[in-house]
């Protein structure tokens, strides 16, 4: 593969907080720790107050890997240096999608190791393990029970409830059989659809699927994966859930982020609730609210009075599970981590989250953007230049492409400007006609000009889109070009899944990508 690196602002695919975090906007600093950089990891490591049990980490990273077989070295050293002080993690997280989703599942784990690779050549008396936080605890199935591959939408379309990764796979053949009849007939596919198949049959839940198969494809390369929904870990958080349950600090401290955030012109990204806590049990993820002295879980007949609930949360931490605005601050409570790799929108909101840590007296890990990519097949690359575009060129607007393309490469003039100055003239020579008639008649006379303005760029417009019928095949190739790249009109890595790449290029598709991502560079790049 080759690359191209463009400025992210240059796509026009990112919104202007995300611009303004990438160009390290001063305004931005209050709700951050550093901006990312190889000397701000330094100085984030010598702020580092370790909260992490790294004993416990250790004992619950080997139960979970325990019915994985084929463990890389590099895993298995990885997991035992994290009992070291000098060892942290760097952490990227992401739902269950169903075969991992859109590219940009597979783009943050590599963007993780990546870094990680990275600043262990710059500090080398440190270790640095890449971290895949499973969202085993997130109840919205809708947004992972499909994928996209090859413009085909693929849905798992079953009724469920609770948590994600408690989800049997049980009713995922049909579904199954129709990703492996994408792949098509190769060495490549064949591969990729035995590692599919294993994870999906031989494994019962979804989170035990997708540790599988993420680590069939990461595993080689040290990547360690993590469901946090577990009693022991949850154990470390108990004193915070408390707290934030019953004093509700988050909702305070989001509260005020918030405003602060509105004063420079930052929309929220999320809704903190004054209770950012949901009840979970098997089938079952509810929020916690307080009404009539009770705290209800909502949607049943739980409820707890303030000294049951405490027990509660003595005996079960894992009952309670953090929703979107205290994930966070869990992750930064059991883990020895120094940053968190996340796509646009969760940048945004952890810039919400700085005045929770700080009342929580929580180390705030730096937050990096992740590695966007977008893949140019070789079909695609030949019709570009073809039509004489430059590569960046398909970030332009279709309809501003086509046309460019049709005002460069006519034979007839397009333009009615010279025949509009010549009216123009006519129209001065009138108003001045009618205004010693009737001095009101320049009104009316205007009025005209303005009708046959009017009329004279509608024409225009016919003219320009009746030539570009006479470059039927260009116009045709553009929309290809367009489609293929930006499905949906969104980003290719926002849809389309990996597996046909994978079947085009083998494991070298990640080793390439390792090779040309450059995380503390944030350029988005161009692969060919």
């Amino acid at each position: 593969m080759e690359a191209q690196y463009i400025s992210y602002k240059e796509t026009g695919c990112f919104s202007p907080t995300i611009i303004r975090y990438l160009d390290e906007d001063n305004t931005l600093k209050p709700f951050i720790n550093e901006f990312a950089s190889i000397a701000a990891f330094e100085k984030v490591i010598n702020q580092k107050s370790l909260n992490a049990d790294r004993d416990m980490l250790v004992k619950v990273l080997k139960s979970q890997y325990q019915a994985i077989d084929n463990q890389s070295q590099n895993l298995i050293q990885n997991i035992e240096i994290l009992h070291q002080n000098n060892t942290f993690t760097i952490t990227t997280g992401h739902q269950l999608n169903i075969f991992t989703g859109p590219l940009y599942f597979i783009f943050k784990i590599v963007t993780a190791i990546k870094l990680s690779l990275d600043l262990k050549l710059q500090y080398p008396n440190y270790n640095f393990v890449p971290l895949y936080w499973m969202a085993t605890e997130d109840h919205d199935f809708e947004e992972i029970n499909h994928t996209h591959i090859g413009g085909k939408k693929l849905i798992w379309d079953i009724n469920t409830e609770g948590a994600t990764g408690q989800i049997s796979n049980q009713t995922i053949k049909k579904t199954l059989d129709e990703y492996n009849q994408m792949l098509g007939l190769s060495l490549n596919a064949d591969t990729l659809a035995d590692v599919i198949n294993t994870a999906y049959t031989q494994f019962n839940t979804l989170a035990d699927a997708t540790r599988y198969l993420v680590n069939q494809l990461f595993g080689k390369y040290g990547l360690v994966i993590l469901d946090a929904n577990d009693a022991s870990l949850k154990a470390q958080f108990a004193s915070i859930i408390k707290q934030d349950i019953l004093q509700q600090n988050s909702f305070k401290c989001i509260g005020e982020s918030d405003k602060k955030l509105a004063e420079i012109g930052i929309k929220p990204q999320v809704a903190a609730r004054e209770i950012n806590f949901f009840y979970l049990k098997d089938g079952l993820r509810e929020r916690l609210e307080f009404e009539n002295n009770f705290y209800k879980v909502l949607n049943t007949n739980i409820k707890f009075y303030e000294t049951e609930l405490v027990t509660e949360i003595d005996k079960h931490p894992e009952r309670f599970s953090p929703n979107a605005v205290l994930r966070p601050l869990y992750q930064e409570v059991i883990l020895p981590n120094i940053a968190y790799i996340g796509g646009a929108a969760e940048v945004t909101y952890w810039l919400q989250l700085k005045p929770t840590f700080d009342f929580y007296g929580i180390n705030f890990p730096i937050v990096m953007l992740r590695n966007s990519a977008m893949f140019i097949p070789k079909k695609i690359q030949h019709k570009i230049q073809k039509l004489q575009l430059k590569t960046t060129d398909v970030f332009t607007e279709t309809i501003t492409l086509k046309n460019n393309f049709t005002k460069a490469h006519t034979t007839h003039n397009l333009s009615l400007d010279d025949e509009w100055r010549s009216l123009n003239c006519v129209f001065e020579s009138l108003k001045l006609r009618t205004h010693k008639i009737d001095a009101t008649l320049s009104a009316s006379t205007d009025a005209v000009k303005t009708r046959l303005q009017k009329a004279i760029k509608n024409l225009e417009k016919k003219i320009l889109k009746a030539e570009k019928r006479n470059f039927a095949e260009a116009m045709a190739d553009i929309d290809k070009i367009k489609s293929t790249l930006f499905p949906d009109n969104h980003l290719q890595e926002r849809s389309e899944n990996f597996g046909l790449f994978y079947v085009q290029y083998g494991d070298d598709f990640i080793a390439q990508l390792i090779q040309n991502f450059k995380p503390l560079d944030f350029k988005f790049t161009i692969l060919q």
